[in-house]
């Protein structure tokens, strides 16, 4: 399960999963901490917000390359583009900040820090687990020529699976990121999978905007997004070559997270290759 859906609302797990940890991690410190008024809200909240900053700035230095044509994209946070290893460090660098210049809160921190942690960590590894047994479903879906395409039929290759629609805006501004992609990473087969729309319709769009169908197909009943529990759009599926999920992606991609997210499934290079 990608998203939980909440009515109308359809909200990313792992996102909520932090949110829950830093909840969790606050109700225990405060706990704690209530004897001597000692609260760690503002400490946790700072350890929050330090960490995204310097899981993002870390990101946009790795990838300083594709952010050079448009720098002000580097403020786009749209396009999930963090490090989660600088993330931790300076969180942690902003707890032992906080604890050292007030004692008191090293307790109710530590505890609540812990109890966190251990959520955001158990369920982390959970939905691992979870989405490194998905395989490529057993859905047939079909070209716009009407033609079926099995999907389980199509390992042997690592596999990108971009999930959109028309009516999409974040779908319609990835598109560029995604064909440039397909034109650059030959050794990986990019699908688009039009979710709940006829072929006229998508037909008439890739027309107006110049594309190609090659590799488009369409899934008018949304199966794919509902047998990967995502009904967010776009949503971006990468499968290793023998069809195992190895990553996905929530929301538009831009050329920065689209490269991160491919080196989940690159082939490993071959043991008999010659050094």
């Amino acid at each position: 399960m990608l998203t939980l859906d909440l009515g109308p609302l359809a909200l990313p797990v792992r996102s909520l999963l932090l949110l829950l940890a830093f909840a969790l991690a606050w109700g225990c410190g405060w706990w704690v901490g209530r004897r001597r008024a000692t609260d760690p809200e503002p400490a946790l909240f700072a350890m929050l917000l330090g960490g995204l900053v310097l899981a993002r700035l870390a990101f946009v230095a790795h990838y300083a390359g594709d952010y050079a044509a448009a720098p002000w994209q580097t403020l786009d946070i749209r396009d999930g583009g963090f490090l989660p290893l600088p993330g931790l460090l300076g969180a942690l660098l902003v707890g032992l900040g906080y604890a050292w210049r007030r004692p008191l809160l090293r307790r109710p921190l530590a505890l609540g820090l812990l109890a966190g942690g251990l959520l955001w960590g158990l369920g982390s590894f959970a939905l691992q687990q979870f989405e490194r047994g998905s395989r490529l479903p057993e859905l047939v879906l079909h070209d716009l020529a009407g033609r079926p395409v099995q999907l389980a039929g199509l390992v042997g290759q690592p596999l990108v699976v971009n999930l959109w629609a028309t009516w999409c805006p974040p779908c319609r501004r990835e598109m560029p990121v995604l064909l440039a992609a397909r034109q650059s990473e030959p050794e990986m087969r990019f699908l688009l999978v039009n979710q709940g729309e006829g072929a006229a319709e998508v037909v008439r769009f890739l027309a107006h905007q110049g594309m190609d169908t090659h590799d488009v197909l369409l899934d008018g009943a949304s199966r794919l997004g509902q047998h990967t529990g995502s009904r967010t759009l776009p949503t971006t599926l990468f499968y290793a070559a023998d069809g195992q999920l190895r990553h996905r992606h929530l929301g538009e991609l831009s050329t920065a997270s689209l490269k991160h997210a491919l080196e989940f499934v690159r082939a490993e290079p071959r043991s008999d290759a010659n050094p």
